[in-house]
């Protein structure tokens, strides 16, 4: 038992209390600066106590708290709603606003069932969706994802309306001497197939990250992955429902990680770099013929939360879509993500226990292996992953470390996800201490 009253992550070790952040870098009660090196969980895009966020959520405070979207709406929410759909990206035209990507999952796969009902399909009811994914922390979210490990405890409660198919994890799935081409027809032709055994009149949507995060490890898909999987749902008539929660919002480079793979989504899920951990916000982004469904049938979406679209949390999500904006910070994310990349294999890339190092933008991530040859895992009572988190913490970094990368129980890697304010100092001193964290790891497991 800890000494804390408040309930944490770990009921057995009290955390370090954290007290104050500036830039890139977070101070805890005894004085330990740590560079926040995955921006908590791929959140603070901006880092902390940026002055224009700051000041936004004063201004907001003095304004207006709260008022419940029953009877208004607010300035803030209005103005984040035009910033991110004014122009109808990809043909998304509406948002709506929750506070976390959970919820924003859960509202997706709602407003998704909710638009067949209305067209007069009800008979949709499944979704279809991959392994070793994840969507979010509620049941509904849970349900959607594929994640083992956090499945496992909560399995009986899972909804039976969710199936899996194989993700596209190149590294360890595409066969010996198949192409990228042939891999993606495989995986293509796997989703068809789930498709065929449900009954493609059912299935609601298919829903997938775009780039994979916590629990595979910023993997992206192969170059036609996407295209491929959005005809196949335009041919059944399901939705394309794409998670951005963590991939999403800049952090691959470009402000909607699907712009790079050459379709647009029905519903996108946006979470974390939307309010940059300022104020807990997330949401998603709808597309014009879904809201259309809706206003032509019932007329409103059959959901909502006490604290949707909350004035304070839309402010924060403002000001930090206009700083990335004024600051030209994709430009930032995508010449700094390529230093971090290059650093990272200049260090690490020829290390016999580094079997792959992937991601986009300033969304990297290092898979460890026992052999470099086999790609054969650690023993996962080593804790490999969480051997790394604790030796960079004691080098001044925070990173964000997983377990299970294979199949929820196997498998260890580790993601940096720096600010999109990194500079190249910056970049290389997270390349450095987070380097020497991986190999004092190594060593302290008997690698």
């Amino acid at each position: 038992m800890t000494a804390s009253r408040l309930v944490h992550r770990s009921l057995r070790a009290d955390p370090p209390v954290a007290v104050r952040g500036e830039g890139i870098w977070l101070h805890d009660r005894d004085g330990h600066a740590v560079i926040d090196g995955s921006g908590g969980a791929a959140v603070a895009c901006l880092g902390h106590a940026h002055p224009k966020v700051n000041a936004a959520l004063k201004a907001q405070i003095d304004r207006l708290a709260y008022a419940h979207t029953a009877l208004f709406s607010c300035e803030s929410a209005e103005r984040l709603a035009d910033l991110l759909v004014g122009d109808a990206p990809g043909g998304l035209t509406h948002a709506y606003f929750c506070s976390s990507g959970s919820e924003g999952n859960e509202a997706a796969l709602k407003m998704a069932r909710q638009y067949f009902l209305e067209i007069g399909q009800p008979q949709r009811t499944r979704f279809i969706a991959r392994r070793q994914s994840y969507h979010g922390n509620t049941l509904g979210a849970l349900a959607a994802g594929g994640n083992a490990m956090r499945r496992a405890p909560y399995q009986p409660l899972l909804s039976p309306a969710f199936s899996h198919v194989s993700p596209c994890y190149a590294y360890r799935d595409r066969r010996e001497g198949e192409t990228e081409a042939e891999y993606v027809a495989r995986l293509a032709g796997e989703l068809e197939a789930e498709f065929q055994r449900l009954g493609p009149d059912t299935v609601i949507a298919f829903i997938a990250e775009t780039v994979v995060g916590a629990t595979l490890g910023c993997v992206a898909a192969l170059p036609g992955y996407f295209r491929a999987v959005r005809e196949i749902c335009d041919r059944h008539g399901a939705l394309l429902i794409l998670d951005e929660v963590m991939s999403g919002m800049g952090r691959c480079g470009t402000m909607h990680a699907w712009e790079q793979e050459g379709i647009a989504p029905d519903i996108q899920v946006v979470a974390k770099g939307l309010g940059g951990g300022y104020q807990p916000i997330g949401g998603i982004l709808v597309s014009g013929r879904v809201i259309e469904g809706l206003a032509g049938g019932s007329g409103a979406f059959m959901h909502g939360h006490t604290y949707q679209a909350h004035p304070i949390a839309c402010a924060a999500a403002v000001a930090v879509q206009e700083v990335i904006r004024e600051e030209n910070l994709l430009e930032n994310v995508r010449v700094m993500g390529r230093r971090l990349e290059e650093r990272l294999t200049e260090r690490l890339g020829n290390h016999r226990h580094v079997g792959d190092i992937r991601g986009r933008g300033l969304f990297w991530a290092v898979e460890l292996v026992r052999d470099r040859a086999t790609k054969q895992a650690f023993d996962p009572a080593l804790k490999l992953n969480e051997r790394v988190k604790q030796e960079a913490f004691r080098r001044g970094l925070a990173c964000y470390p997983m377990g299970g990368t294979i199949d929820g129980r196997h498998g260890d890697h580790v993601i940096l996800a720096p600010p999109y304010i990194v500079t190249a100092a910056q970049v290389d001193m997270i390349a450095e201490r987070f380097g020497d964290a991986v190999e004092a790891a190594l060593a302290g497991a008997g690698g």
